[in-house]
């Protein structure tokens, strides 16, 4: 029963969503970036490892991001050996941690001159708490990357023109942010089932958008621009934690419906280096166009109540 409903879902959300299950658009940058500096989390595996390899193509410094030291030590040597270059590096990202985000940040601040751009990629779709007790999926979808971009802010603004990506995902259609909850609670909302799992993703993915809202409101004046965006579908990332009967069926499905890894990364690469997006700071993408959005996606009283409430569990 357990596997119906899931394969139900994947199915659902593959109809609603038919723009992001077709192969999609291409970034069309020719835009070279020797001498710039990326960070991508969550870099190790799917999109975000894909993401790297583009960039480390095009000249980049690349670091890779990542919670295991050995997946990250591994995907160093795949990103090397994929895009030809040797200005990538590994260092270890746990953003289920505060501390460890922090740790990340002064370490980064004192060996790495330059950041060009942050690409807060990384993402989990698991009920859980990170070790400073908040929902694992609002702790590390949304508050370890909110405390990562305010602690390289300044270097950002150094080195501008520079960007910030946010990777959202269309499942914020069905998310909300319940602020009495996450007072309470330091979670986004209730539930253990794999609907309430969906639900709460859907949630932290709207706290995604919500915080490039009101960042992009607080980069006026400066030479730093921030965009959200939906990558696609892409199946191999939601499949991880699941049973190995699932994973088998999923697998079979996926190449009908699904993005691959380097198709689904399109759209951050459009969103770090297109030229002339800069007026549309602050906006959501999807198939590497500005899309719009539901109005509690795009509401300033929530995206300046969350950044707020955000700061206080950060300690900023």
């Amino acid at each position: 029963m357990y596997t119906i409903v899931l394969l139900v879902g994947f199915f659902i959300a593959a109809y609603i969503f038919h723009e992001t299950t077709v192969k999609g658009k291409s970034c069309t940058s020719k835009a070279k970036l020797h001498g710039k500096t990326v960070i991508v989390t969550g870099s190790n595996t799917g999109i975000g490892k894909t993401t790297a390899i583009e960039l480390a193509k095009r000249g980049a410094r690349v670091i890779l991001a990542c919670r295991s030291k050995q997946r990250g030590e591994a995907a160093l040597q795949d990103v090397k050996r994929e895009s030809g270059s040797n200005q990538v590096v590994f260092m270890q990202l746990d953003l289920a941690s505060l501390k460890s985000v922090r740790s990340f940040a002064e370490n980064f601040l004192k060996t790495e001159p330059r950041l060009d751009i942050l690409i807060n990629n990384a993402g989990v779709l698991l009920i859980g708490r990170t070790k400073d007790g908040f929902g694992l999926m609002f702790g590390v979808n949304h508050l370890g990357h909110f405390l990562l971009t305010n602690l390289l802010l300044d270097r950002l603004k150094e080195c501008g023109p520079s960007r910030v990506v946010n990777v959202s995902s269309a499942a914020h259609n069905w998310g909300t942010v319940d602020f009495d909850y996450l007072n309470t609670h330091r979670d986004l909302r209730v539930g253990t089932t794999w609907l309430d799992t969906f639900r709460i993703y859907g949630d932290s993915k709207l706290c995604n958008i919500l915080f490039t809202h009101e960042l992009a409101k607080r980069l006026k004046g400066t030479k730093v621009t921030c965009y959200s965006l939906h990558p696609g579908s892409i199946l191999t990332e939601l499949q991880r934690n699941q049973s190995t009967t699932v994973q088998l069926i999923l697998k079979n499905i996926e190449r009908f419906l699904f993005k691959t890894p380097l198709q689904g990364s399109q759209t951050t690469l459009h969103c770090a280096l297109q030229e002339g997006i800069e007026h549309l700071s602050g906006r959501y993408f999807s198939n590497c166009a500005a899309k719009n959005i539901f109005a509690k996606a795009r509401d300033d009283a929530a995206s300046k109540k969350l950044w707020e409430i955000s700061e206080r569990f950060c300690g900023i």
